[in-house]
Order: C-alpha cells, then structure tokens, then sequence
C-alpha cells in the first residue's frame, strides 16, 4: 500500500513537472538568491510558476526563451507565471509575469513584441501592459510604482473589468499610460483609492531604483544613461569566468571558515540602538496644463463665453468663432517616440455661415476620428458634418505634432484636405481642437471638438 502512495505522488510530481514549461534561465545570481526554495545557480532553468526570492544581497538576471529580460532586484519576490509561446501564431502567446513584493525589471522578448495584446504584469494592486518596452516596478502589497526606460506601459488598478486573474493590458476609464518620453515621472496605485494611477515626479524615494537600485552591471543601465548603447542581455564569455571564478573563490572562503573553530558568543547589549527613522519626502502629483475653449462672438441669443485672452493662460489657436487656451502653470504633455493613440470625439460646437457671412446656423458632428503617430509626430482627423437642411459634409485633414502636445494643419495641398485645425493633445487619454474649413465652394464651417479614448 505504501509503494503504491508513494509511486502515485510520484507520478503526481512528474506531472506537474512536464506542465511547467521552462521560461527562461539564469545568466546573472549574486548574494542570496532562490528558485523555489533552492539556490538560484548560474545558467540554471527557470520555469513556470516558480517562486523567485531574494535577500537583502541579492539579485537574479533571467533571459527569457524569447530573449527578453527578467530582473529580480534585493528584498523581492517574484514569478513567472505563465511564458507559452506560439510562434507559427503569435495571437496564442499568452505571458504573464507576478511581482508579489519588492523591485524587479522586464525588458520585452521577441515574443512579447509580437504579441503585446496577451502579456501583463502583475503586482498585488494593479495591472501592467506594454507597448514593447524596458520598464521597472516597486510594489508591496498597497503600493505599486513604475517607471520606463523605453517604449511606454499602460497601468491600471484592479477594479471592474480589471481583475489579477486576467491576461494582456486593461483598457478602460482607470488606465493611464507612461512613456520613456515623460523623464522623471512615474505611475502609482495605492490600494483603496482610485483605481487609476497618478503620475508622480520619480526623482525622489519613491523611485524602484532609489529603493532597490540596479548594480552597475545591470544590462542595459549603464550603457542607456550614458552613451545610448544597445542593451546586452547575457554577459560576455569573459564576464561568465569571471563569475565563475569569483563563485570559486567564496566557495573556498566558505569552506576555510567552516574548518576554523566558531567564535564564543557575544555578549548582547540589554538595551538595542534605536533605528533611525527615514522619512521619505512628500510627493506632490504632477497637474498638467489645463486645456481650456470659448466662443468669442454672439451667435443669434447667444452671448460670447470667452474672450480672446484669458488670464494664466496662453492662447493656442483661433477661428472665426472659437479660441482655445492652455494655461502657462502644470506640466506640459511630452509627445512619446513611438507608438500612437486613436481618440472619438466627446463632444462639439460648429455653425455653418455663407462666404459673405450670412446665414451663420448650428451643425452637428458625428462619425469623428482622430489619430496620432507618435513615431512621425504627425495626426491625422476627420468627422461628417449634417446641416438642419440634412445636407451632410466630409470635413478631413492631417498634419504636424510638436513635442509639447500642440498640433496643427500642414499645407501640402492634399487634394482630400479640405479644414485647418490647431489642438492640444494634453494626456493620453484625450486631446481638444479647433477647425475651420470649406465644405464647399459657398460655404465656411468653424468649431470646436472635444477627445477622449
């Protein structure tokens, strides 16, 4: 009977063995550093589901089977949680990563980048997605923090749709995103408040690397804070043996100290030192600038609601009607490098008036879009127009965008462009312009358009 429990547990632990598919491998393990419970060593595998724990020395690098990065930093614990990977279809990648407490880094595999909709990174409170990216994150189990070294994440706290169980990025009105554009900021979700993050300056104690920082052989630290250089993942052959050698000869320290008889006990003070307290400094959130717009003239029993100045603010742009403002205090929006975001429109005021400028009546807007490639620095926009007489109009155009969110029409001639529009895209999550443009050869249209995501 015995036998048979024994070779039943057996067969139990084999099977879970082949479940858990192998996600990586160590290539870098200093100080106290665990696999589930055993010593990390070098070069060993790294699979699905195992606990990663570190002490107050330690550190673990893990290169992914898709040649991402992994970096678990001292005082963490960690998990891979699930890597499958499908090559032939990248749509059936599923990766999720698990930091349960401390400071770890994630640099994108080849796999991720394909398949970015299916990855996410979890931490007690909140949700991580990436948009191919090299990112690190604090968190207990309250607080999470996050910043990017490059490419950009959105984050979300749990809540809703939202849910620790699920894979890929959340979506929705309590998501923000972070890119290595916006220097110095980071994401924070604190549990029991609002679920979206706040962006907080990172240039204090509350960054991860302030908290845990990276050694200096960190992949990719040293080489992307000074010259740019691409980021190496494994160490250099030579690295290995210096490695090598190096755990030899703790190895053979080990083992003299072991031989060497052990020193009598020391006589403990009574009464311990007091341990200082380290009040970390307060952090004030980051308000951005304010966008703001008014109609500047008197349409029918319409009185004007603005005029063409406003006091703190700077005026953006101005049409026959409308003028849109942003204010001088608060942190201006910093265009990312890459990627791009796509807005539907919230909300609009147009009039519709006679060349002559007679005429002037209300229009509706609908079917809006409105798109911004941050990797050209470019948008492109477009809405149907419909008139009280039900004539409905295309209104298009596309242009420029600078590296503080401002956008505007670029005169190409473009034979599709028929409005001119000056914006501000003020987060990530929605942006306002103004526009005025021909419909036709008899006809000026002019208004406002207010974005969300």
């Amino acid at each position: 009977m015995m036998r048979k429990l024994l070779f039943m547990a057996g067969a139990l632990l084999l099977a879970h063995a082949a479940d858990a598919a192998q996600a990586g491998k160590v290539i870098f393990v200093a100080g106290s550093a665990k696999i589930d419970a055993k010593a990390a060593v070098l070069d060993g595998a790294v699979n699905e589901g195992e606990l990663l724990a570190t002490g107050a020395d330690g550190y673990i690098y893990i290169k992914t089977v898709d040649d991402g990065l992994f970096i678990i930093r001292p005082n963490s614990q960690a998990r891979i949680a699930s890597y499958h990977i499908d090559a032939a279809n990248p749509a059936n990648t599923r990766i999720k990563l698990e930091l349960l407490s401390g400071v770890a880094r994630s640099q994108s595999g080849q796999a991720v980048k394909l398949a970015r909709q299916n990855f996410r990174f979890n931490t007690p409170v909140a949700a991580i997605g990436v948009r191919g990216t090299d990112f690190t994150v604090f968190t207990d189990q309250n607080t999470s923090r996050v910043t990017v070294l490059s490419g950009g994440i959105t984050m979300s706290g749990f809540l809703g749709g939202c849910r620790p169980e699920g894979s890929g990025p959340c979506e929705g009105n309590t998501a923000r995103e972070l890119s290595a554009a916006q220097k110095g900021l980071l994401l924070q979700v604190q549990r029991g408040q609002n679920a979206a993050p706040q962006l907080l300056q990172g240039n204090n104690a509350l960054s991860p690397d302030v908290v845990a920082p990276p050694r200096s052989d960190e992949p990719g630290k040293a080489a992307s804070s000074t010259t740019g250089a691409a980021t190496t993942l494994e160490p250099s052959l030579d690295a290995k043996k210096n490695l090598s050698l190096q755990a030899a000869a703790t190895q053979i320290a080990l083992n003299q100290n072991a031989e060497k008889p052990a020193d009598p006990p020391a006589i403990k003070d009574p009464t311990p030192p007091e341990t200082p307290i380290v009040v970390a400094p307060p952090v004030t959130p980051v308000t951005p600038k304010e966008v703001s717009w008014g109609r500047f003239t008197a349409i029918a029993e319409q009185a004007p609601t603005s005029g063409l100045s406003k006091d703190g603010a700077e005026r953006i742009g101005v049409t026959d009607d409308f003028v849109l403002f942003r204010s001088r205090s608060g942190a201006s929006f910093v265009t990312p490098s890459e990627g791009g975001v796509a807005f539907a429109m919230q909300s609009s005021e147009a009039y519709m008036r006679n060349l002559d400028g007679t005429n002037k009546a209300p229009v509706s807007l609908s079917n809006g879009q409105l798109s911004f490639d941050f990797g050209k620095a470019s948008f492109a926009t477009s809405f149907d127009v419909k008139t009280v007489a039900a004539e409905s109009f295309t209104m298009v155009s596309s242009g420029k965008l600078t590296a503080d969110g401002v956008f505007s029409s670029r005169d190409q001639g473009l034979s599709n462009a028929n409005m001119g529009v000056t914006g501000v895209i003020s987060s990530l999550n929605g942006a306002t312009y103004i526009f005025q443009g021909t419909p036709d050869s008899k006809r000026v249209v002019n208004g406002v358009t207010v974005w969300a995501k």
